[in-house]
């Protein structure tokens, strides 16, 4: 639901059934204190059941036709009455819908409720379709960036799975644990990233520096953590095969945690108040 002021008329504007309906019963307070009366005018009049007709007829496979035939015979005698819901209900129009409650009263599909302004006043309805375009085109804006925030999220979640899948260090089996590294850098290297550093280099003959100079800060993070639970464990007296096995399950761990920290903190700006 939304509202449009035009000169000085709030106007109550629905999505129903896919389609946008301005609200009749606000249009025609711009004419009278009574708007039902104001409607019941307009719809009674002949040209207008002509137009809902063919209105009816273009866009409605389910209108009645023969009910339609038996208003527009009548339509111009003093004696015929028609509200917009006996239209509805006798021809299973689709033009126009009659609501109860807060936003109650006569709706009308937009091309429906421009003609019954133009009814009410010419000028009045170049106001309201001009205020109807300017609501269109904000709704647009607004639609680009809910489509911009929804394009950040899914970034979002794929980085989250990057990390996941890319980041997290791989589970050493028992194999690897066996080993005996000759100092405990390795031990650190093999818990974080599931090799050494002699490995690293042969695996990246073209790189300069060590493995370490290409960790990320997460992950610089979990190493200095290693560090001091691998002091401790030493002191401990836990055999070195034990204690990478531990090493490696708490690094898996905490770059988890850290993965989820970074994702928490990506930036997804708020949309901004004049909604541009």
């Amino acid at each position: 639901m939304s509202k449009i002021v035009v000169d000085n008329t709030s106007i109550t504007v629905l999505r129903f059934k896919e389609s946008d309906f301005i609200s009749l019963t606000d249009i025609a307070k711009r004419k009278s204190d009574e708007p039902s009366a104001v409607i019941g005018n307009w719809i009674r009049n002949r040209n207008t059941i002509e137009y809902l007709g063919i209105w009816e007829t273009l866009y409605n496979p389910d209108f009645k036709l023969l009910e339609f035939e038996g208003f527009r015979k009548e339509a111009g005698l003093n004696a015929f009455t028609l509200s917009p819901l006996k239209w509805v209900i006798t021809t299973n129009a689709a033009g126009i819908c009659v609501k109860s409650g807060r936003y109650g009263g006569t709706y009308a599909h937009k091309d429906i409720a421009f003609k019954f302004a133009s009814w009410i006043s010419v000028e009045f309805e170049l106001y309201l379709y001009k205020e109807f375009q300017r609501l269109k085109e904000e709704e647009q804006k607004q639609l680009g960036w809910s489509a911009k925030r929804e394009l950040a999220k899914l970034n979002y979640r794929i980085h989250t799975d990057a990390i996941k899948q890319n980041l997290i260090p791989p589970e050493l089996d028992r194999r690897k644990a066996s080993i005996v590294y000759a100092n405990e850098a390795d031990v650190l290297n093999m818990a974080m990233f599931g090799m050494t550093a002699q490995e690293w280099r042969e695996a990246n003959p073209d790189k300069k520096g060590n493995i370490r100079d290409y960790a990320n800060i997460n992950e610089l993070i979990c190493l200095s953590n290693l560090e001091s639970l691998n002091a401790v464990f030493i002191n401990d007296g836990i055999p070195q095969g034990e204690r990478l096995l531990k090493l490696n399950r708490v690094a898996i761990s905490q770059m988890r945690v850290l993965a989820e920290v970074t994702d928490r903190q990506i930036f997804l700006p708020e949309a901004p108040a004049d909604g541009k």
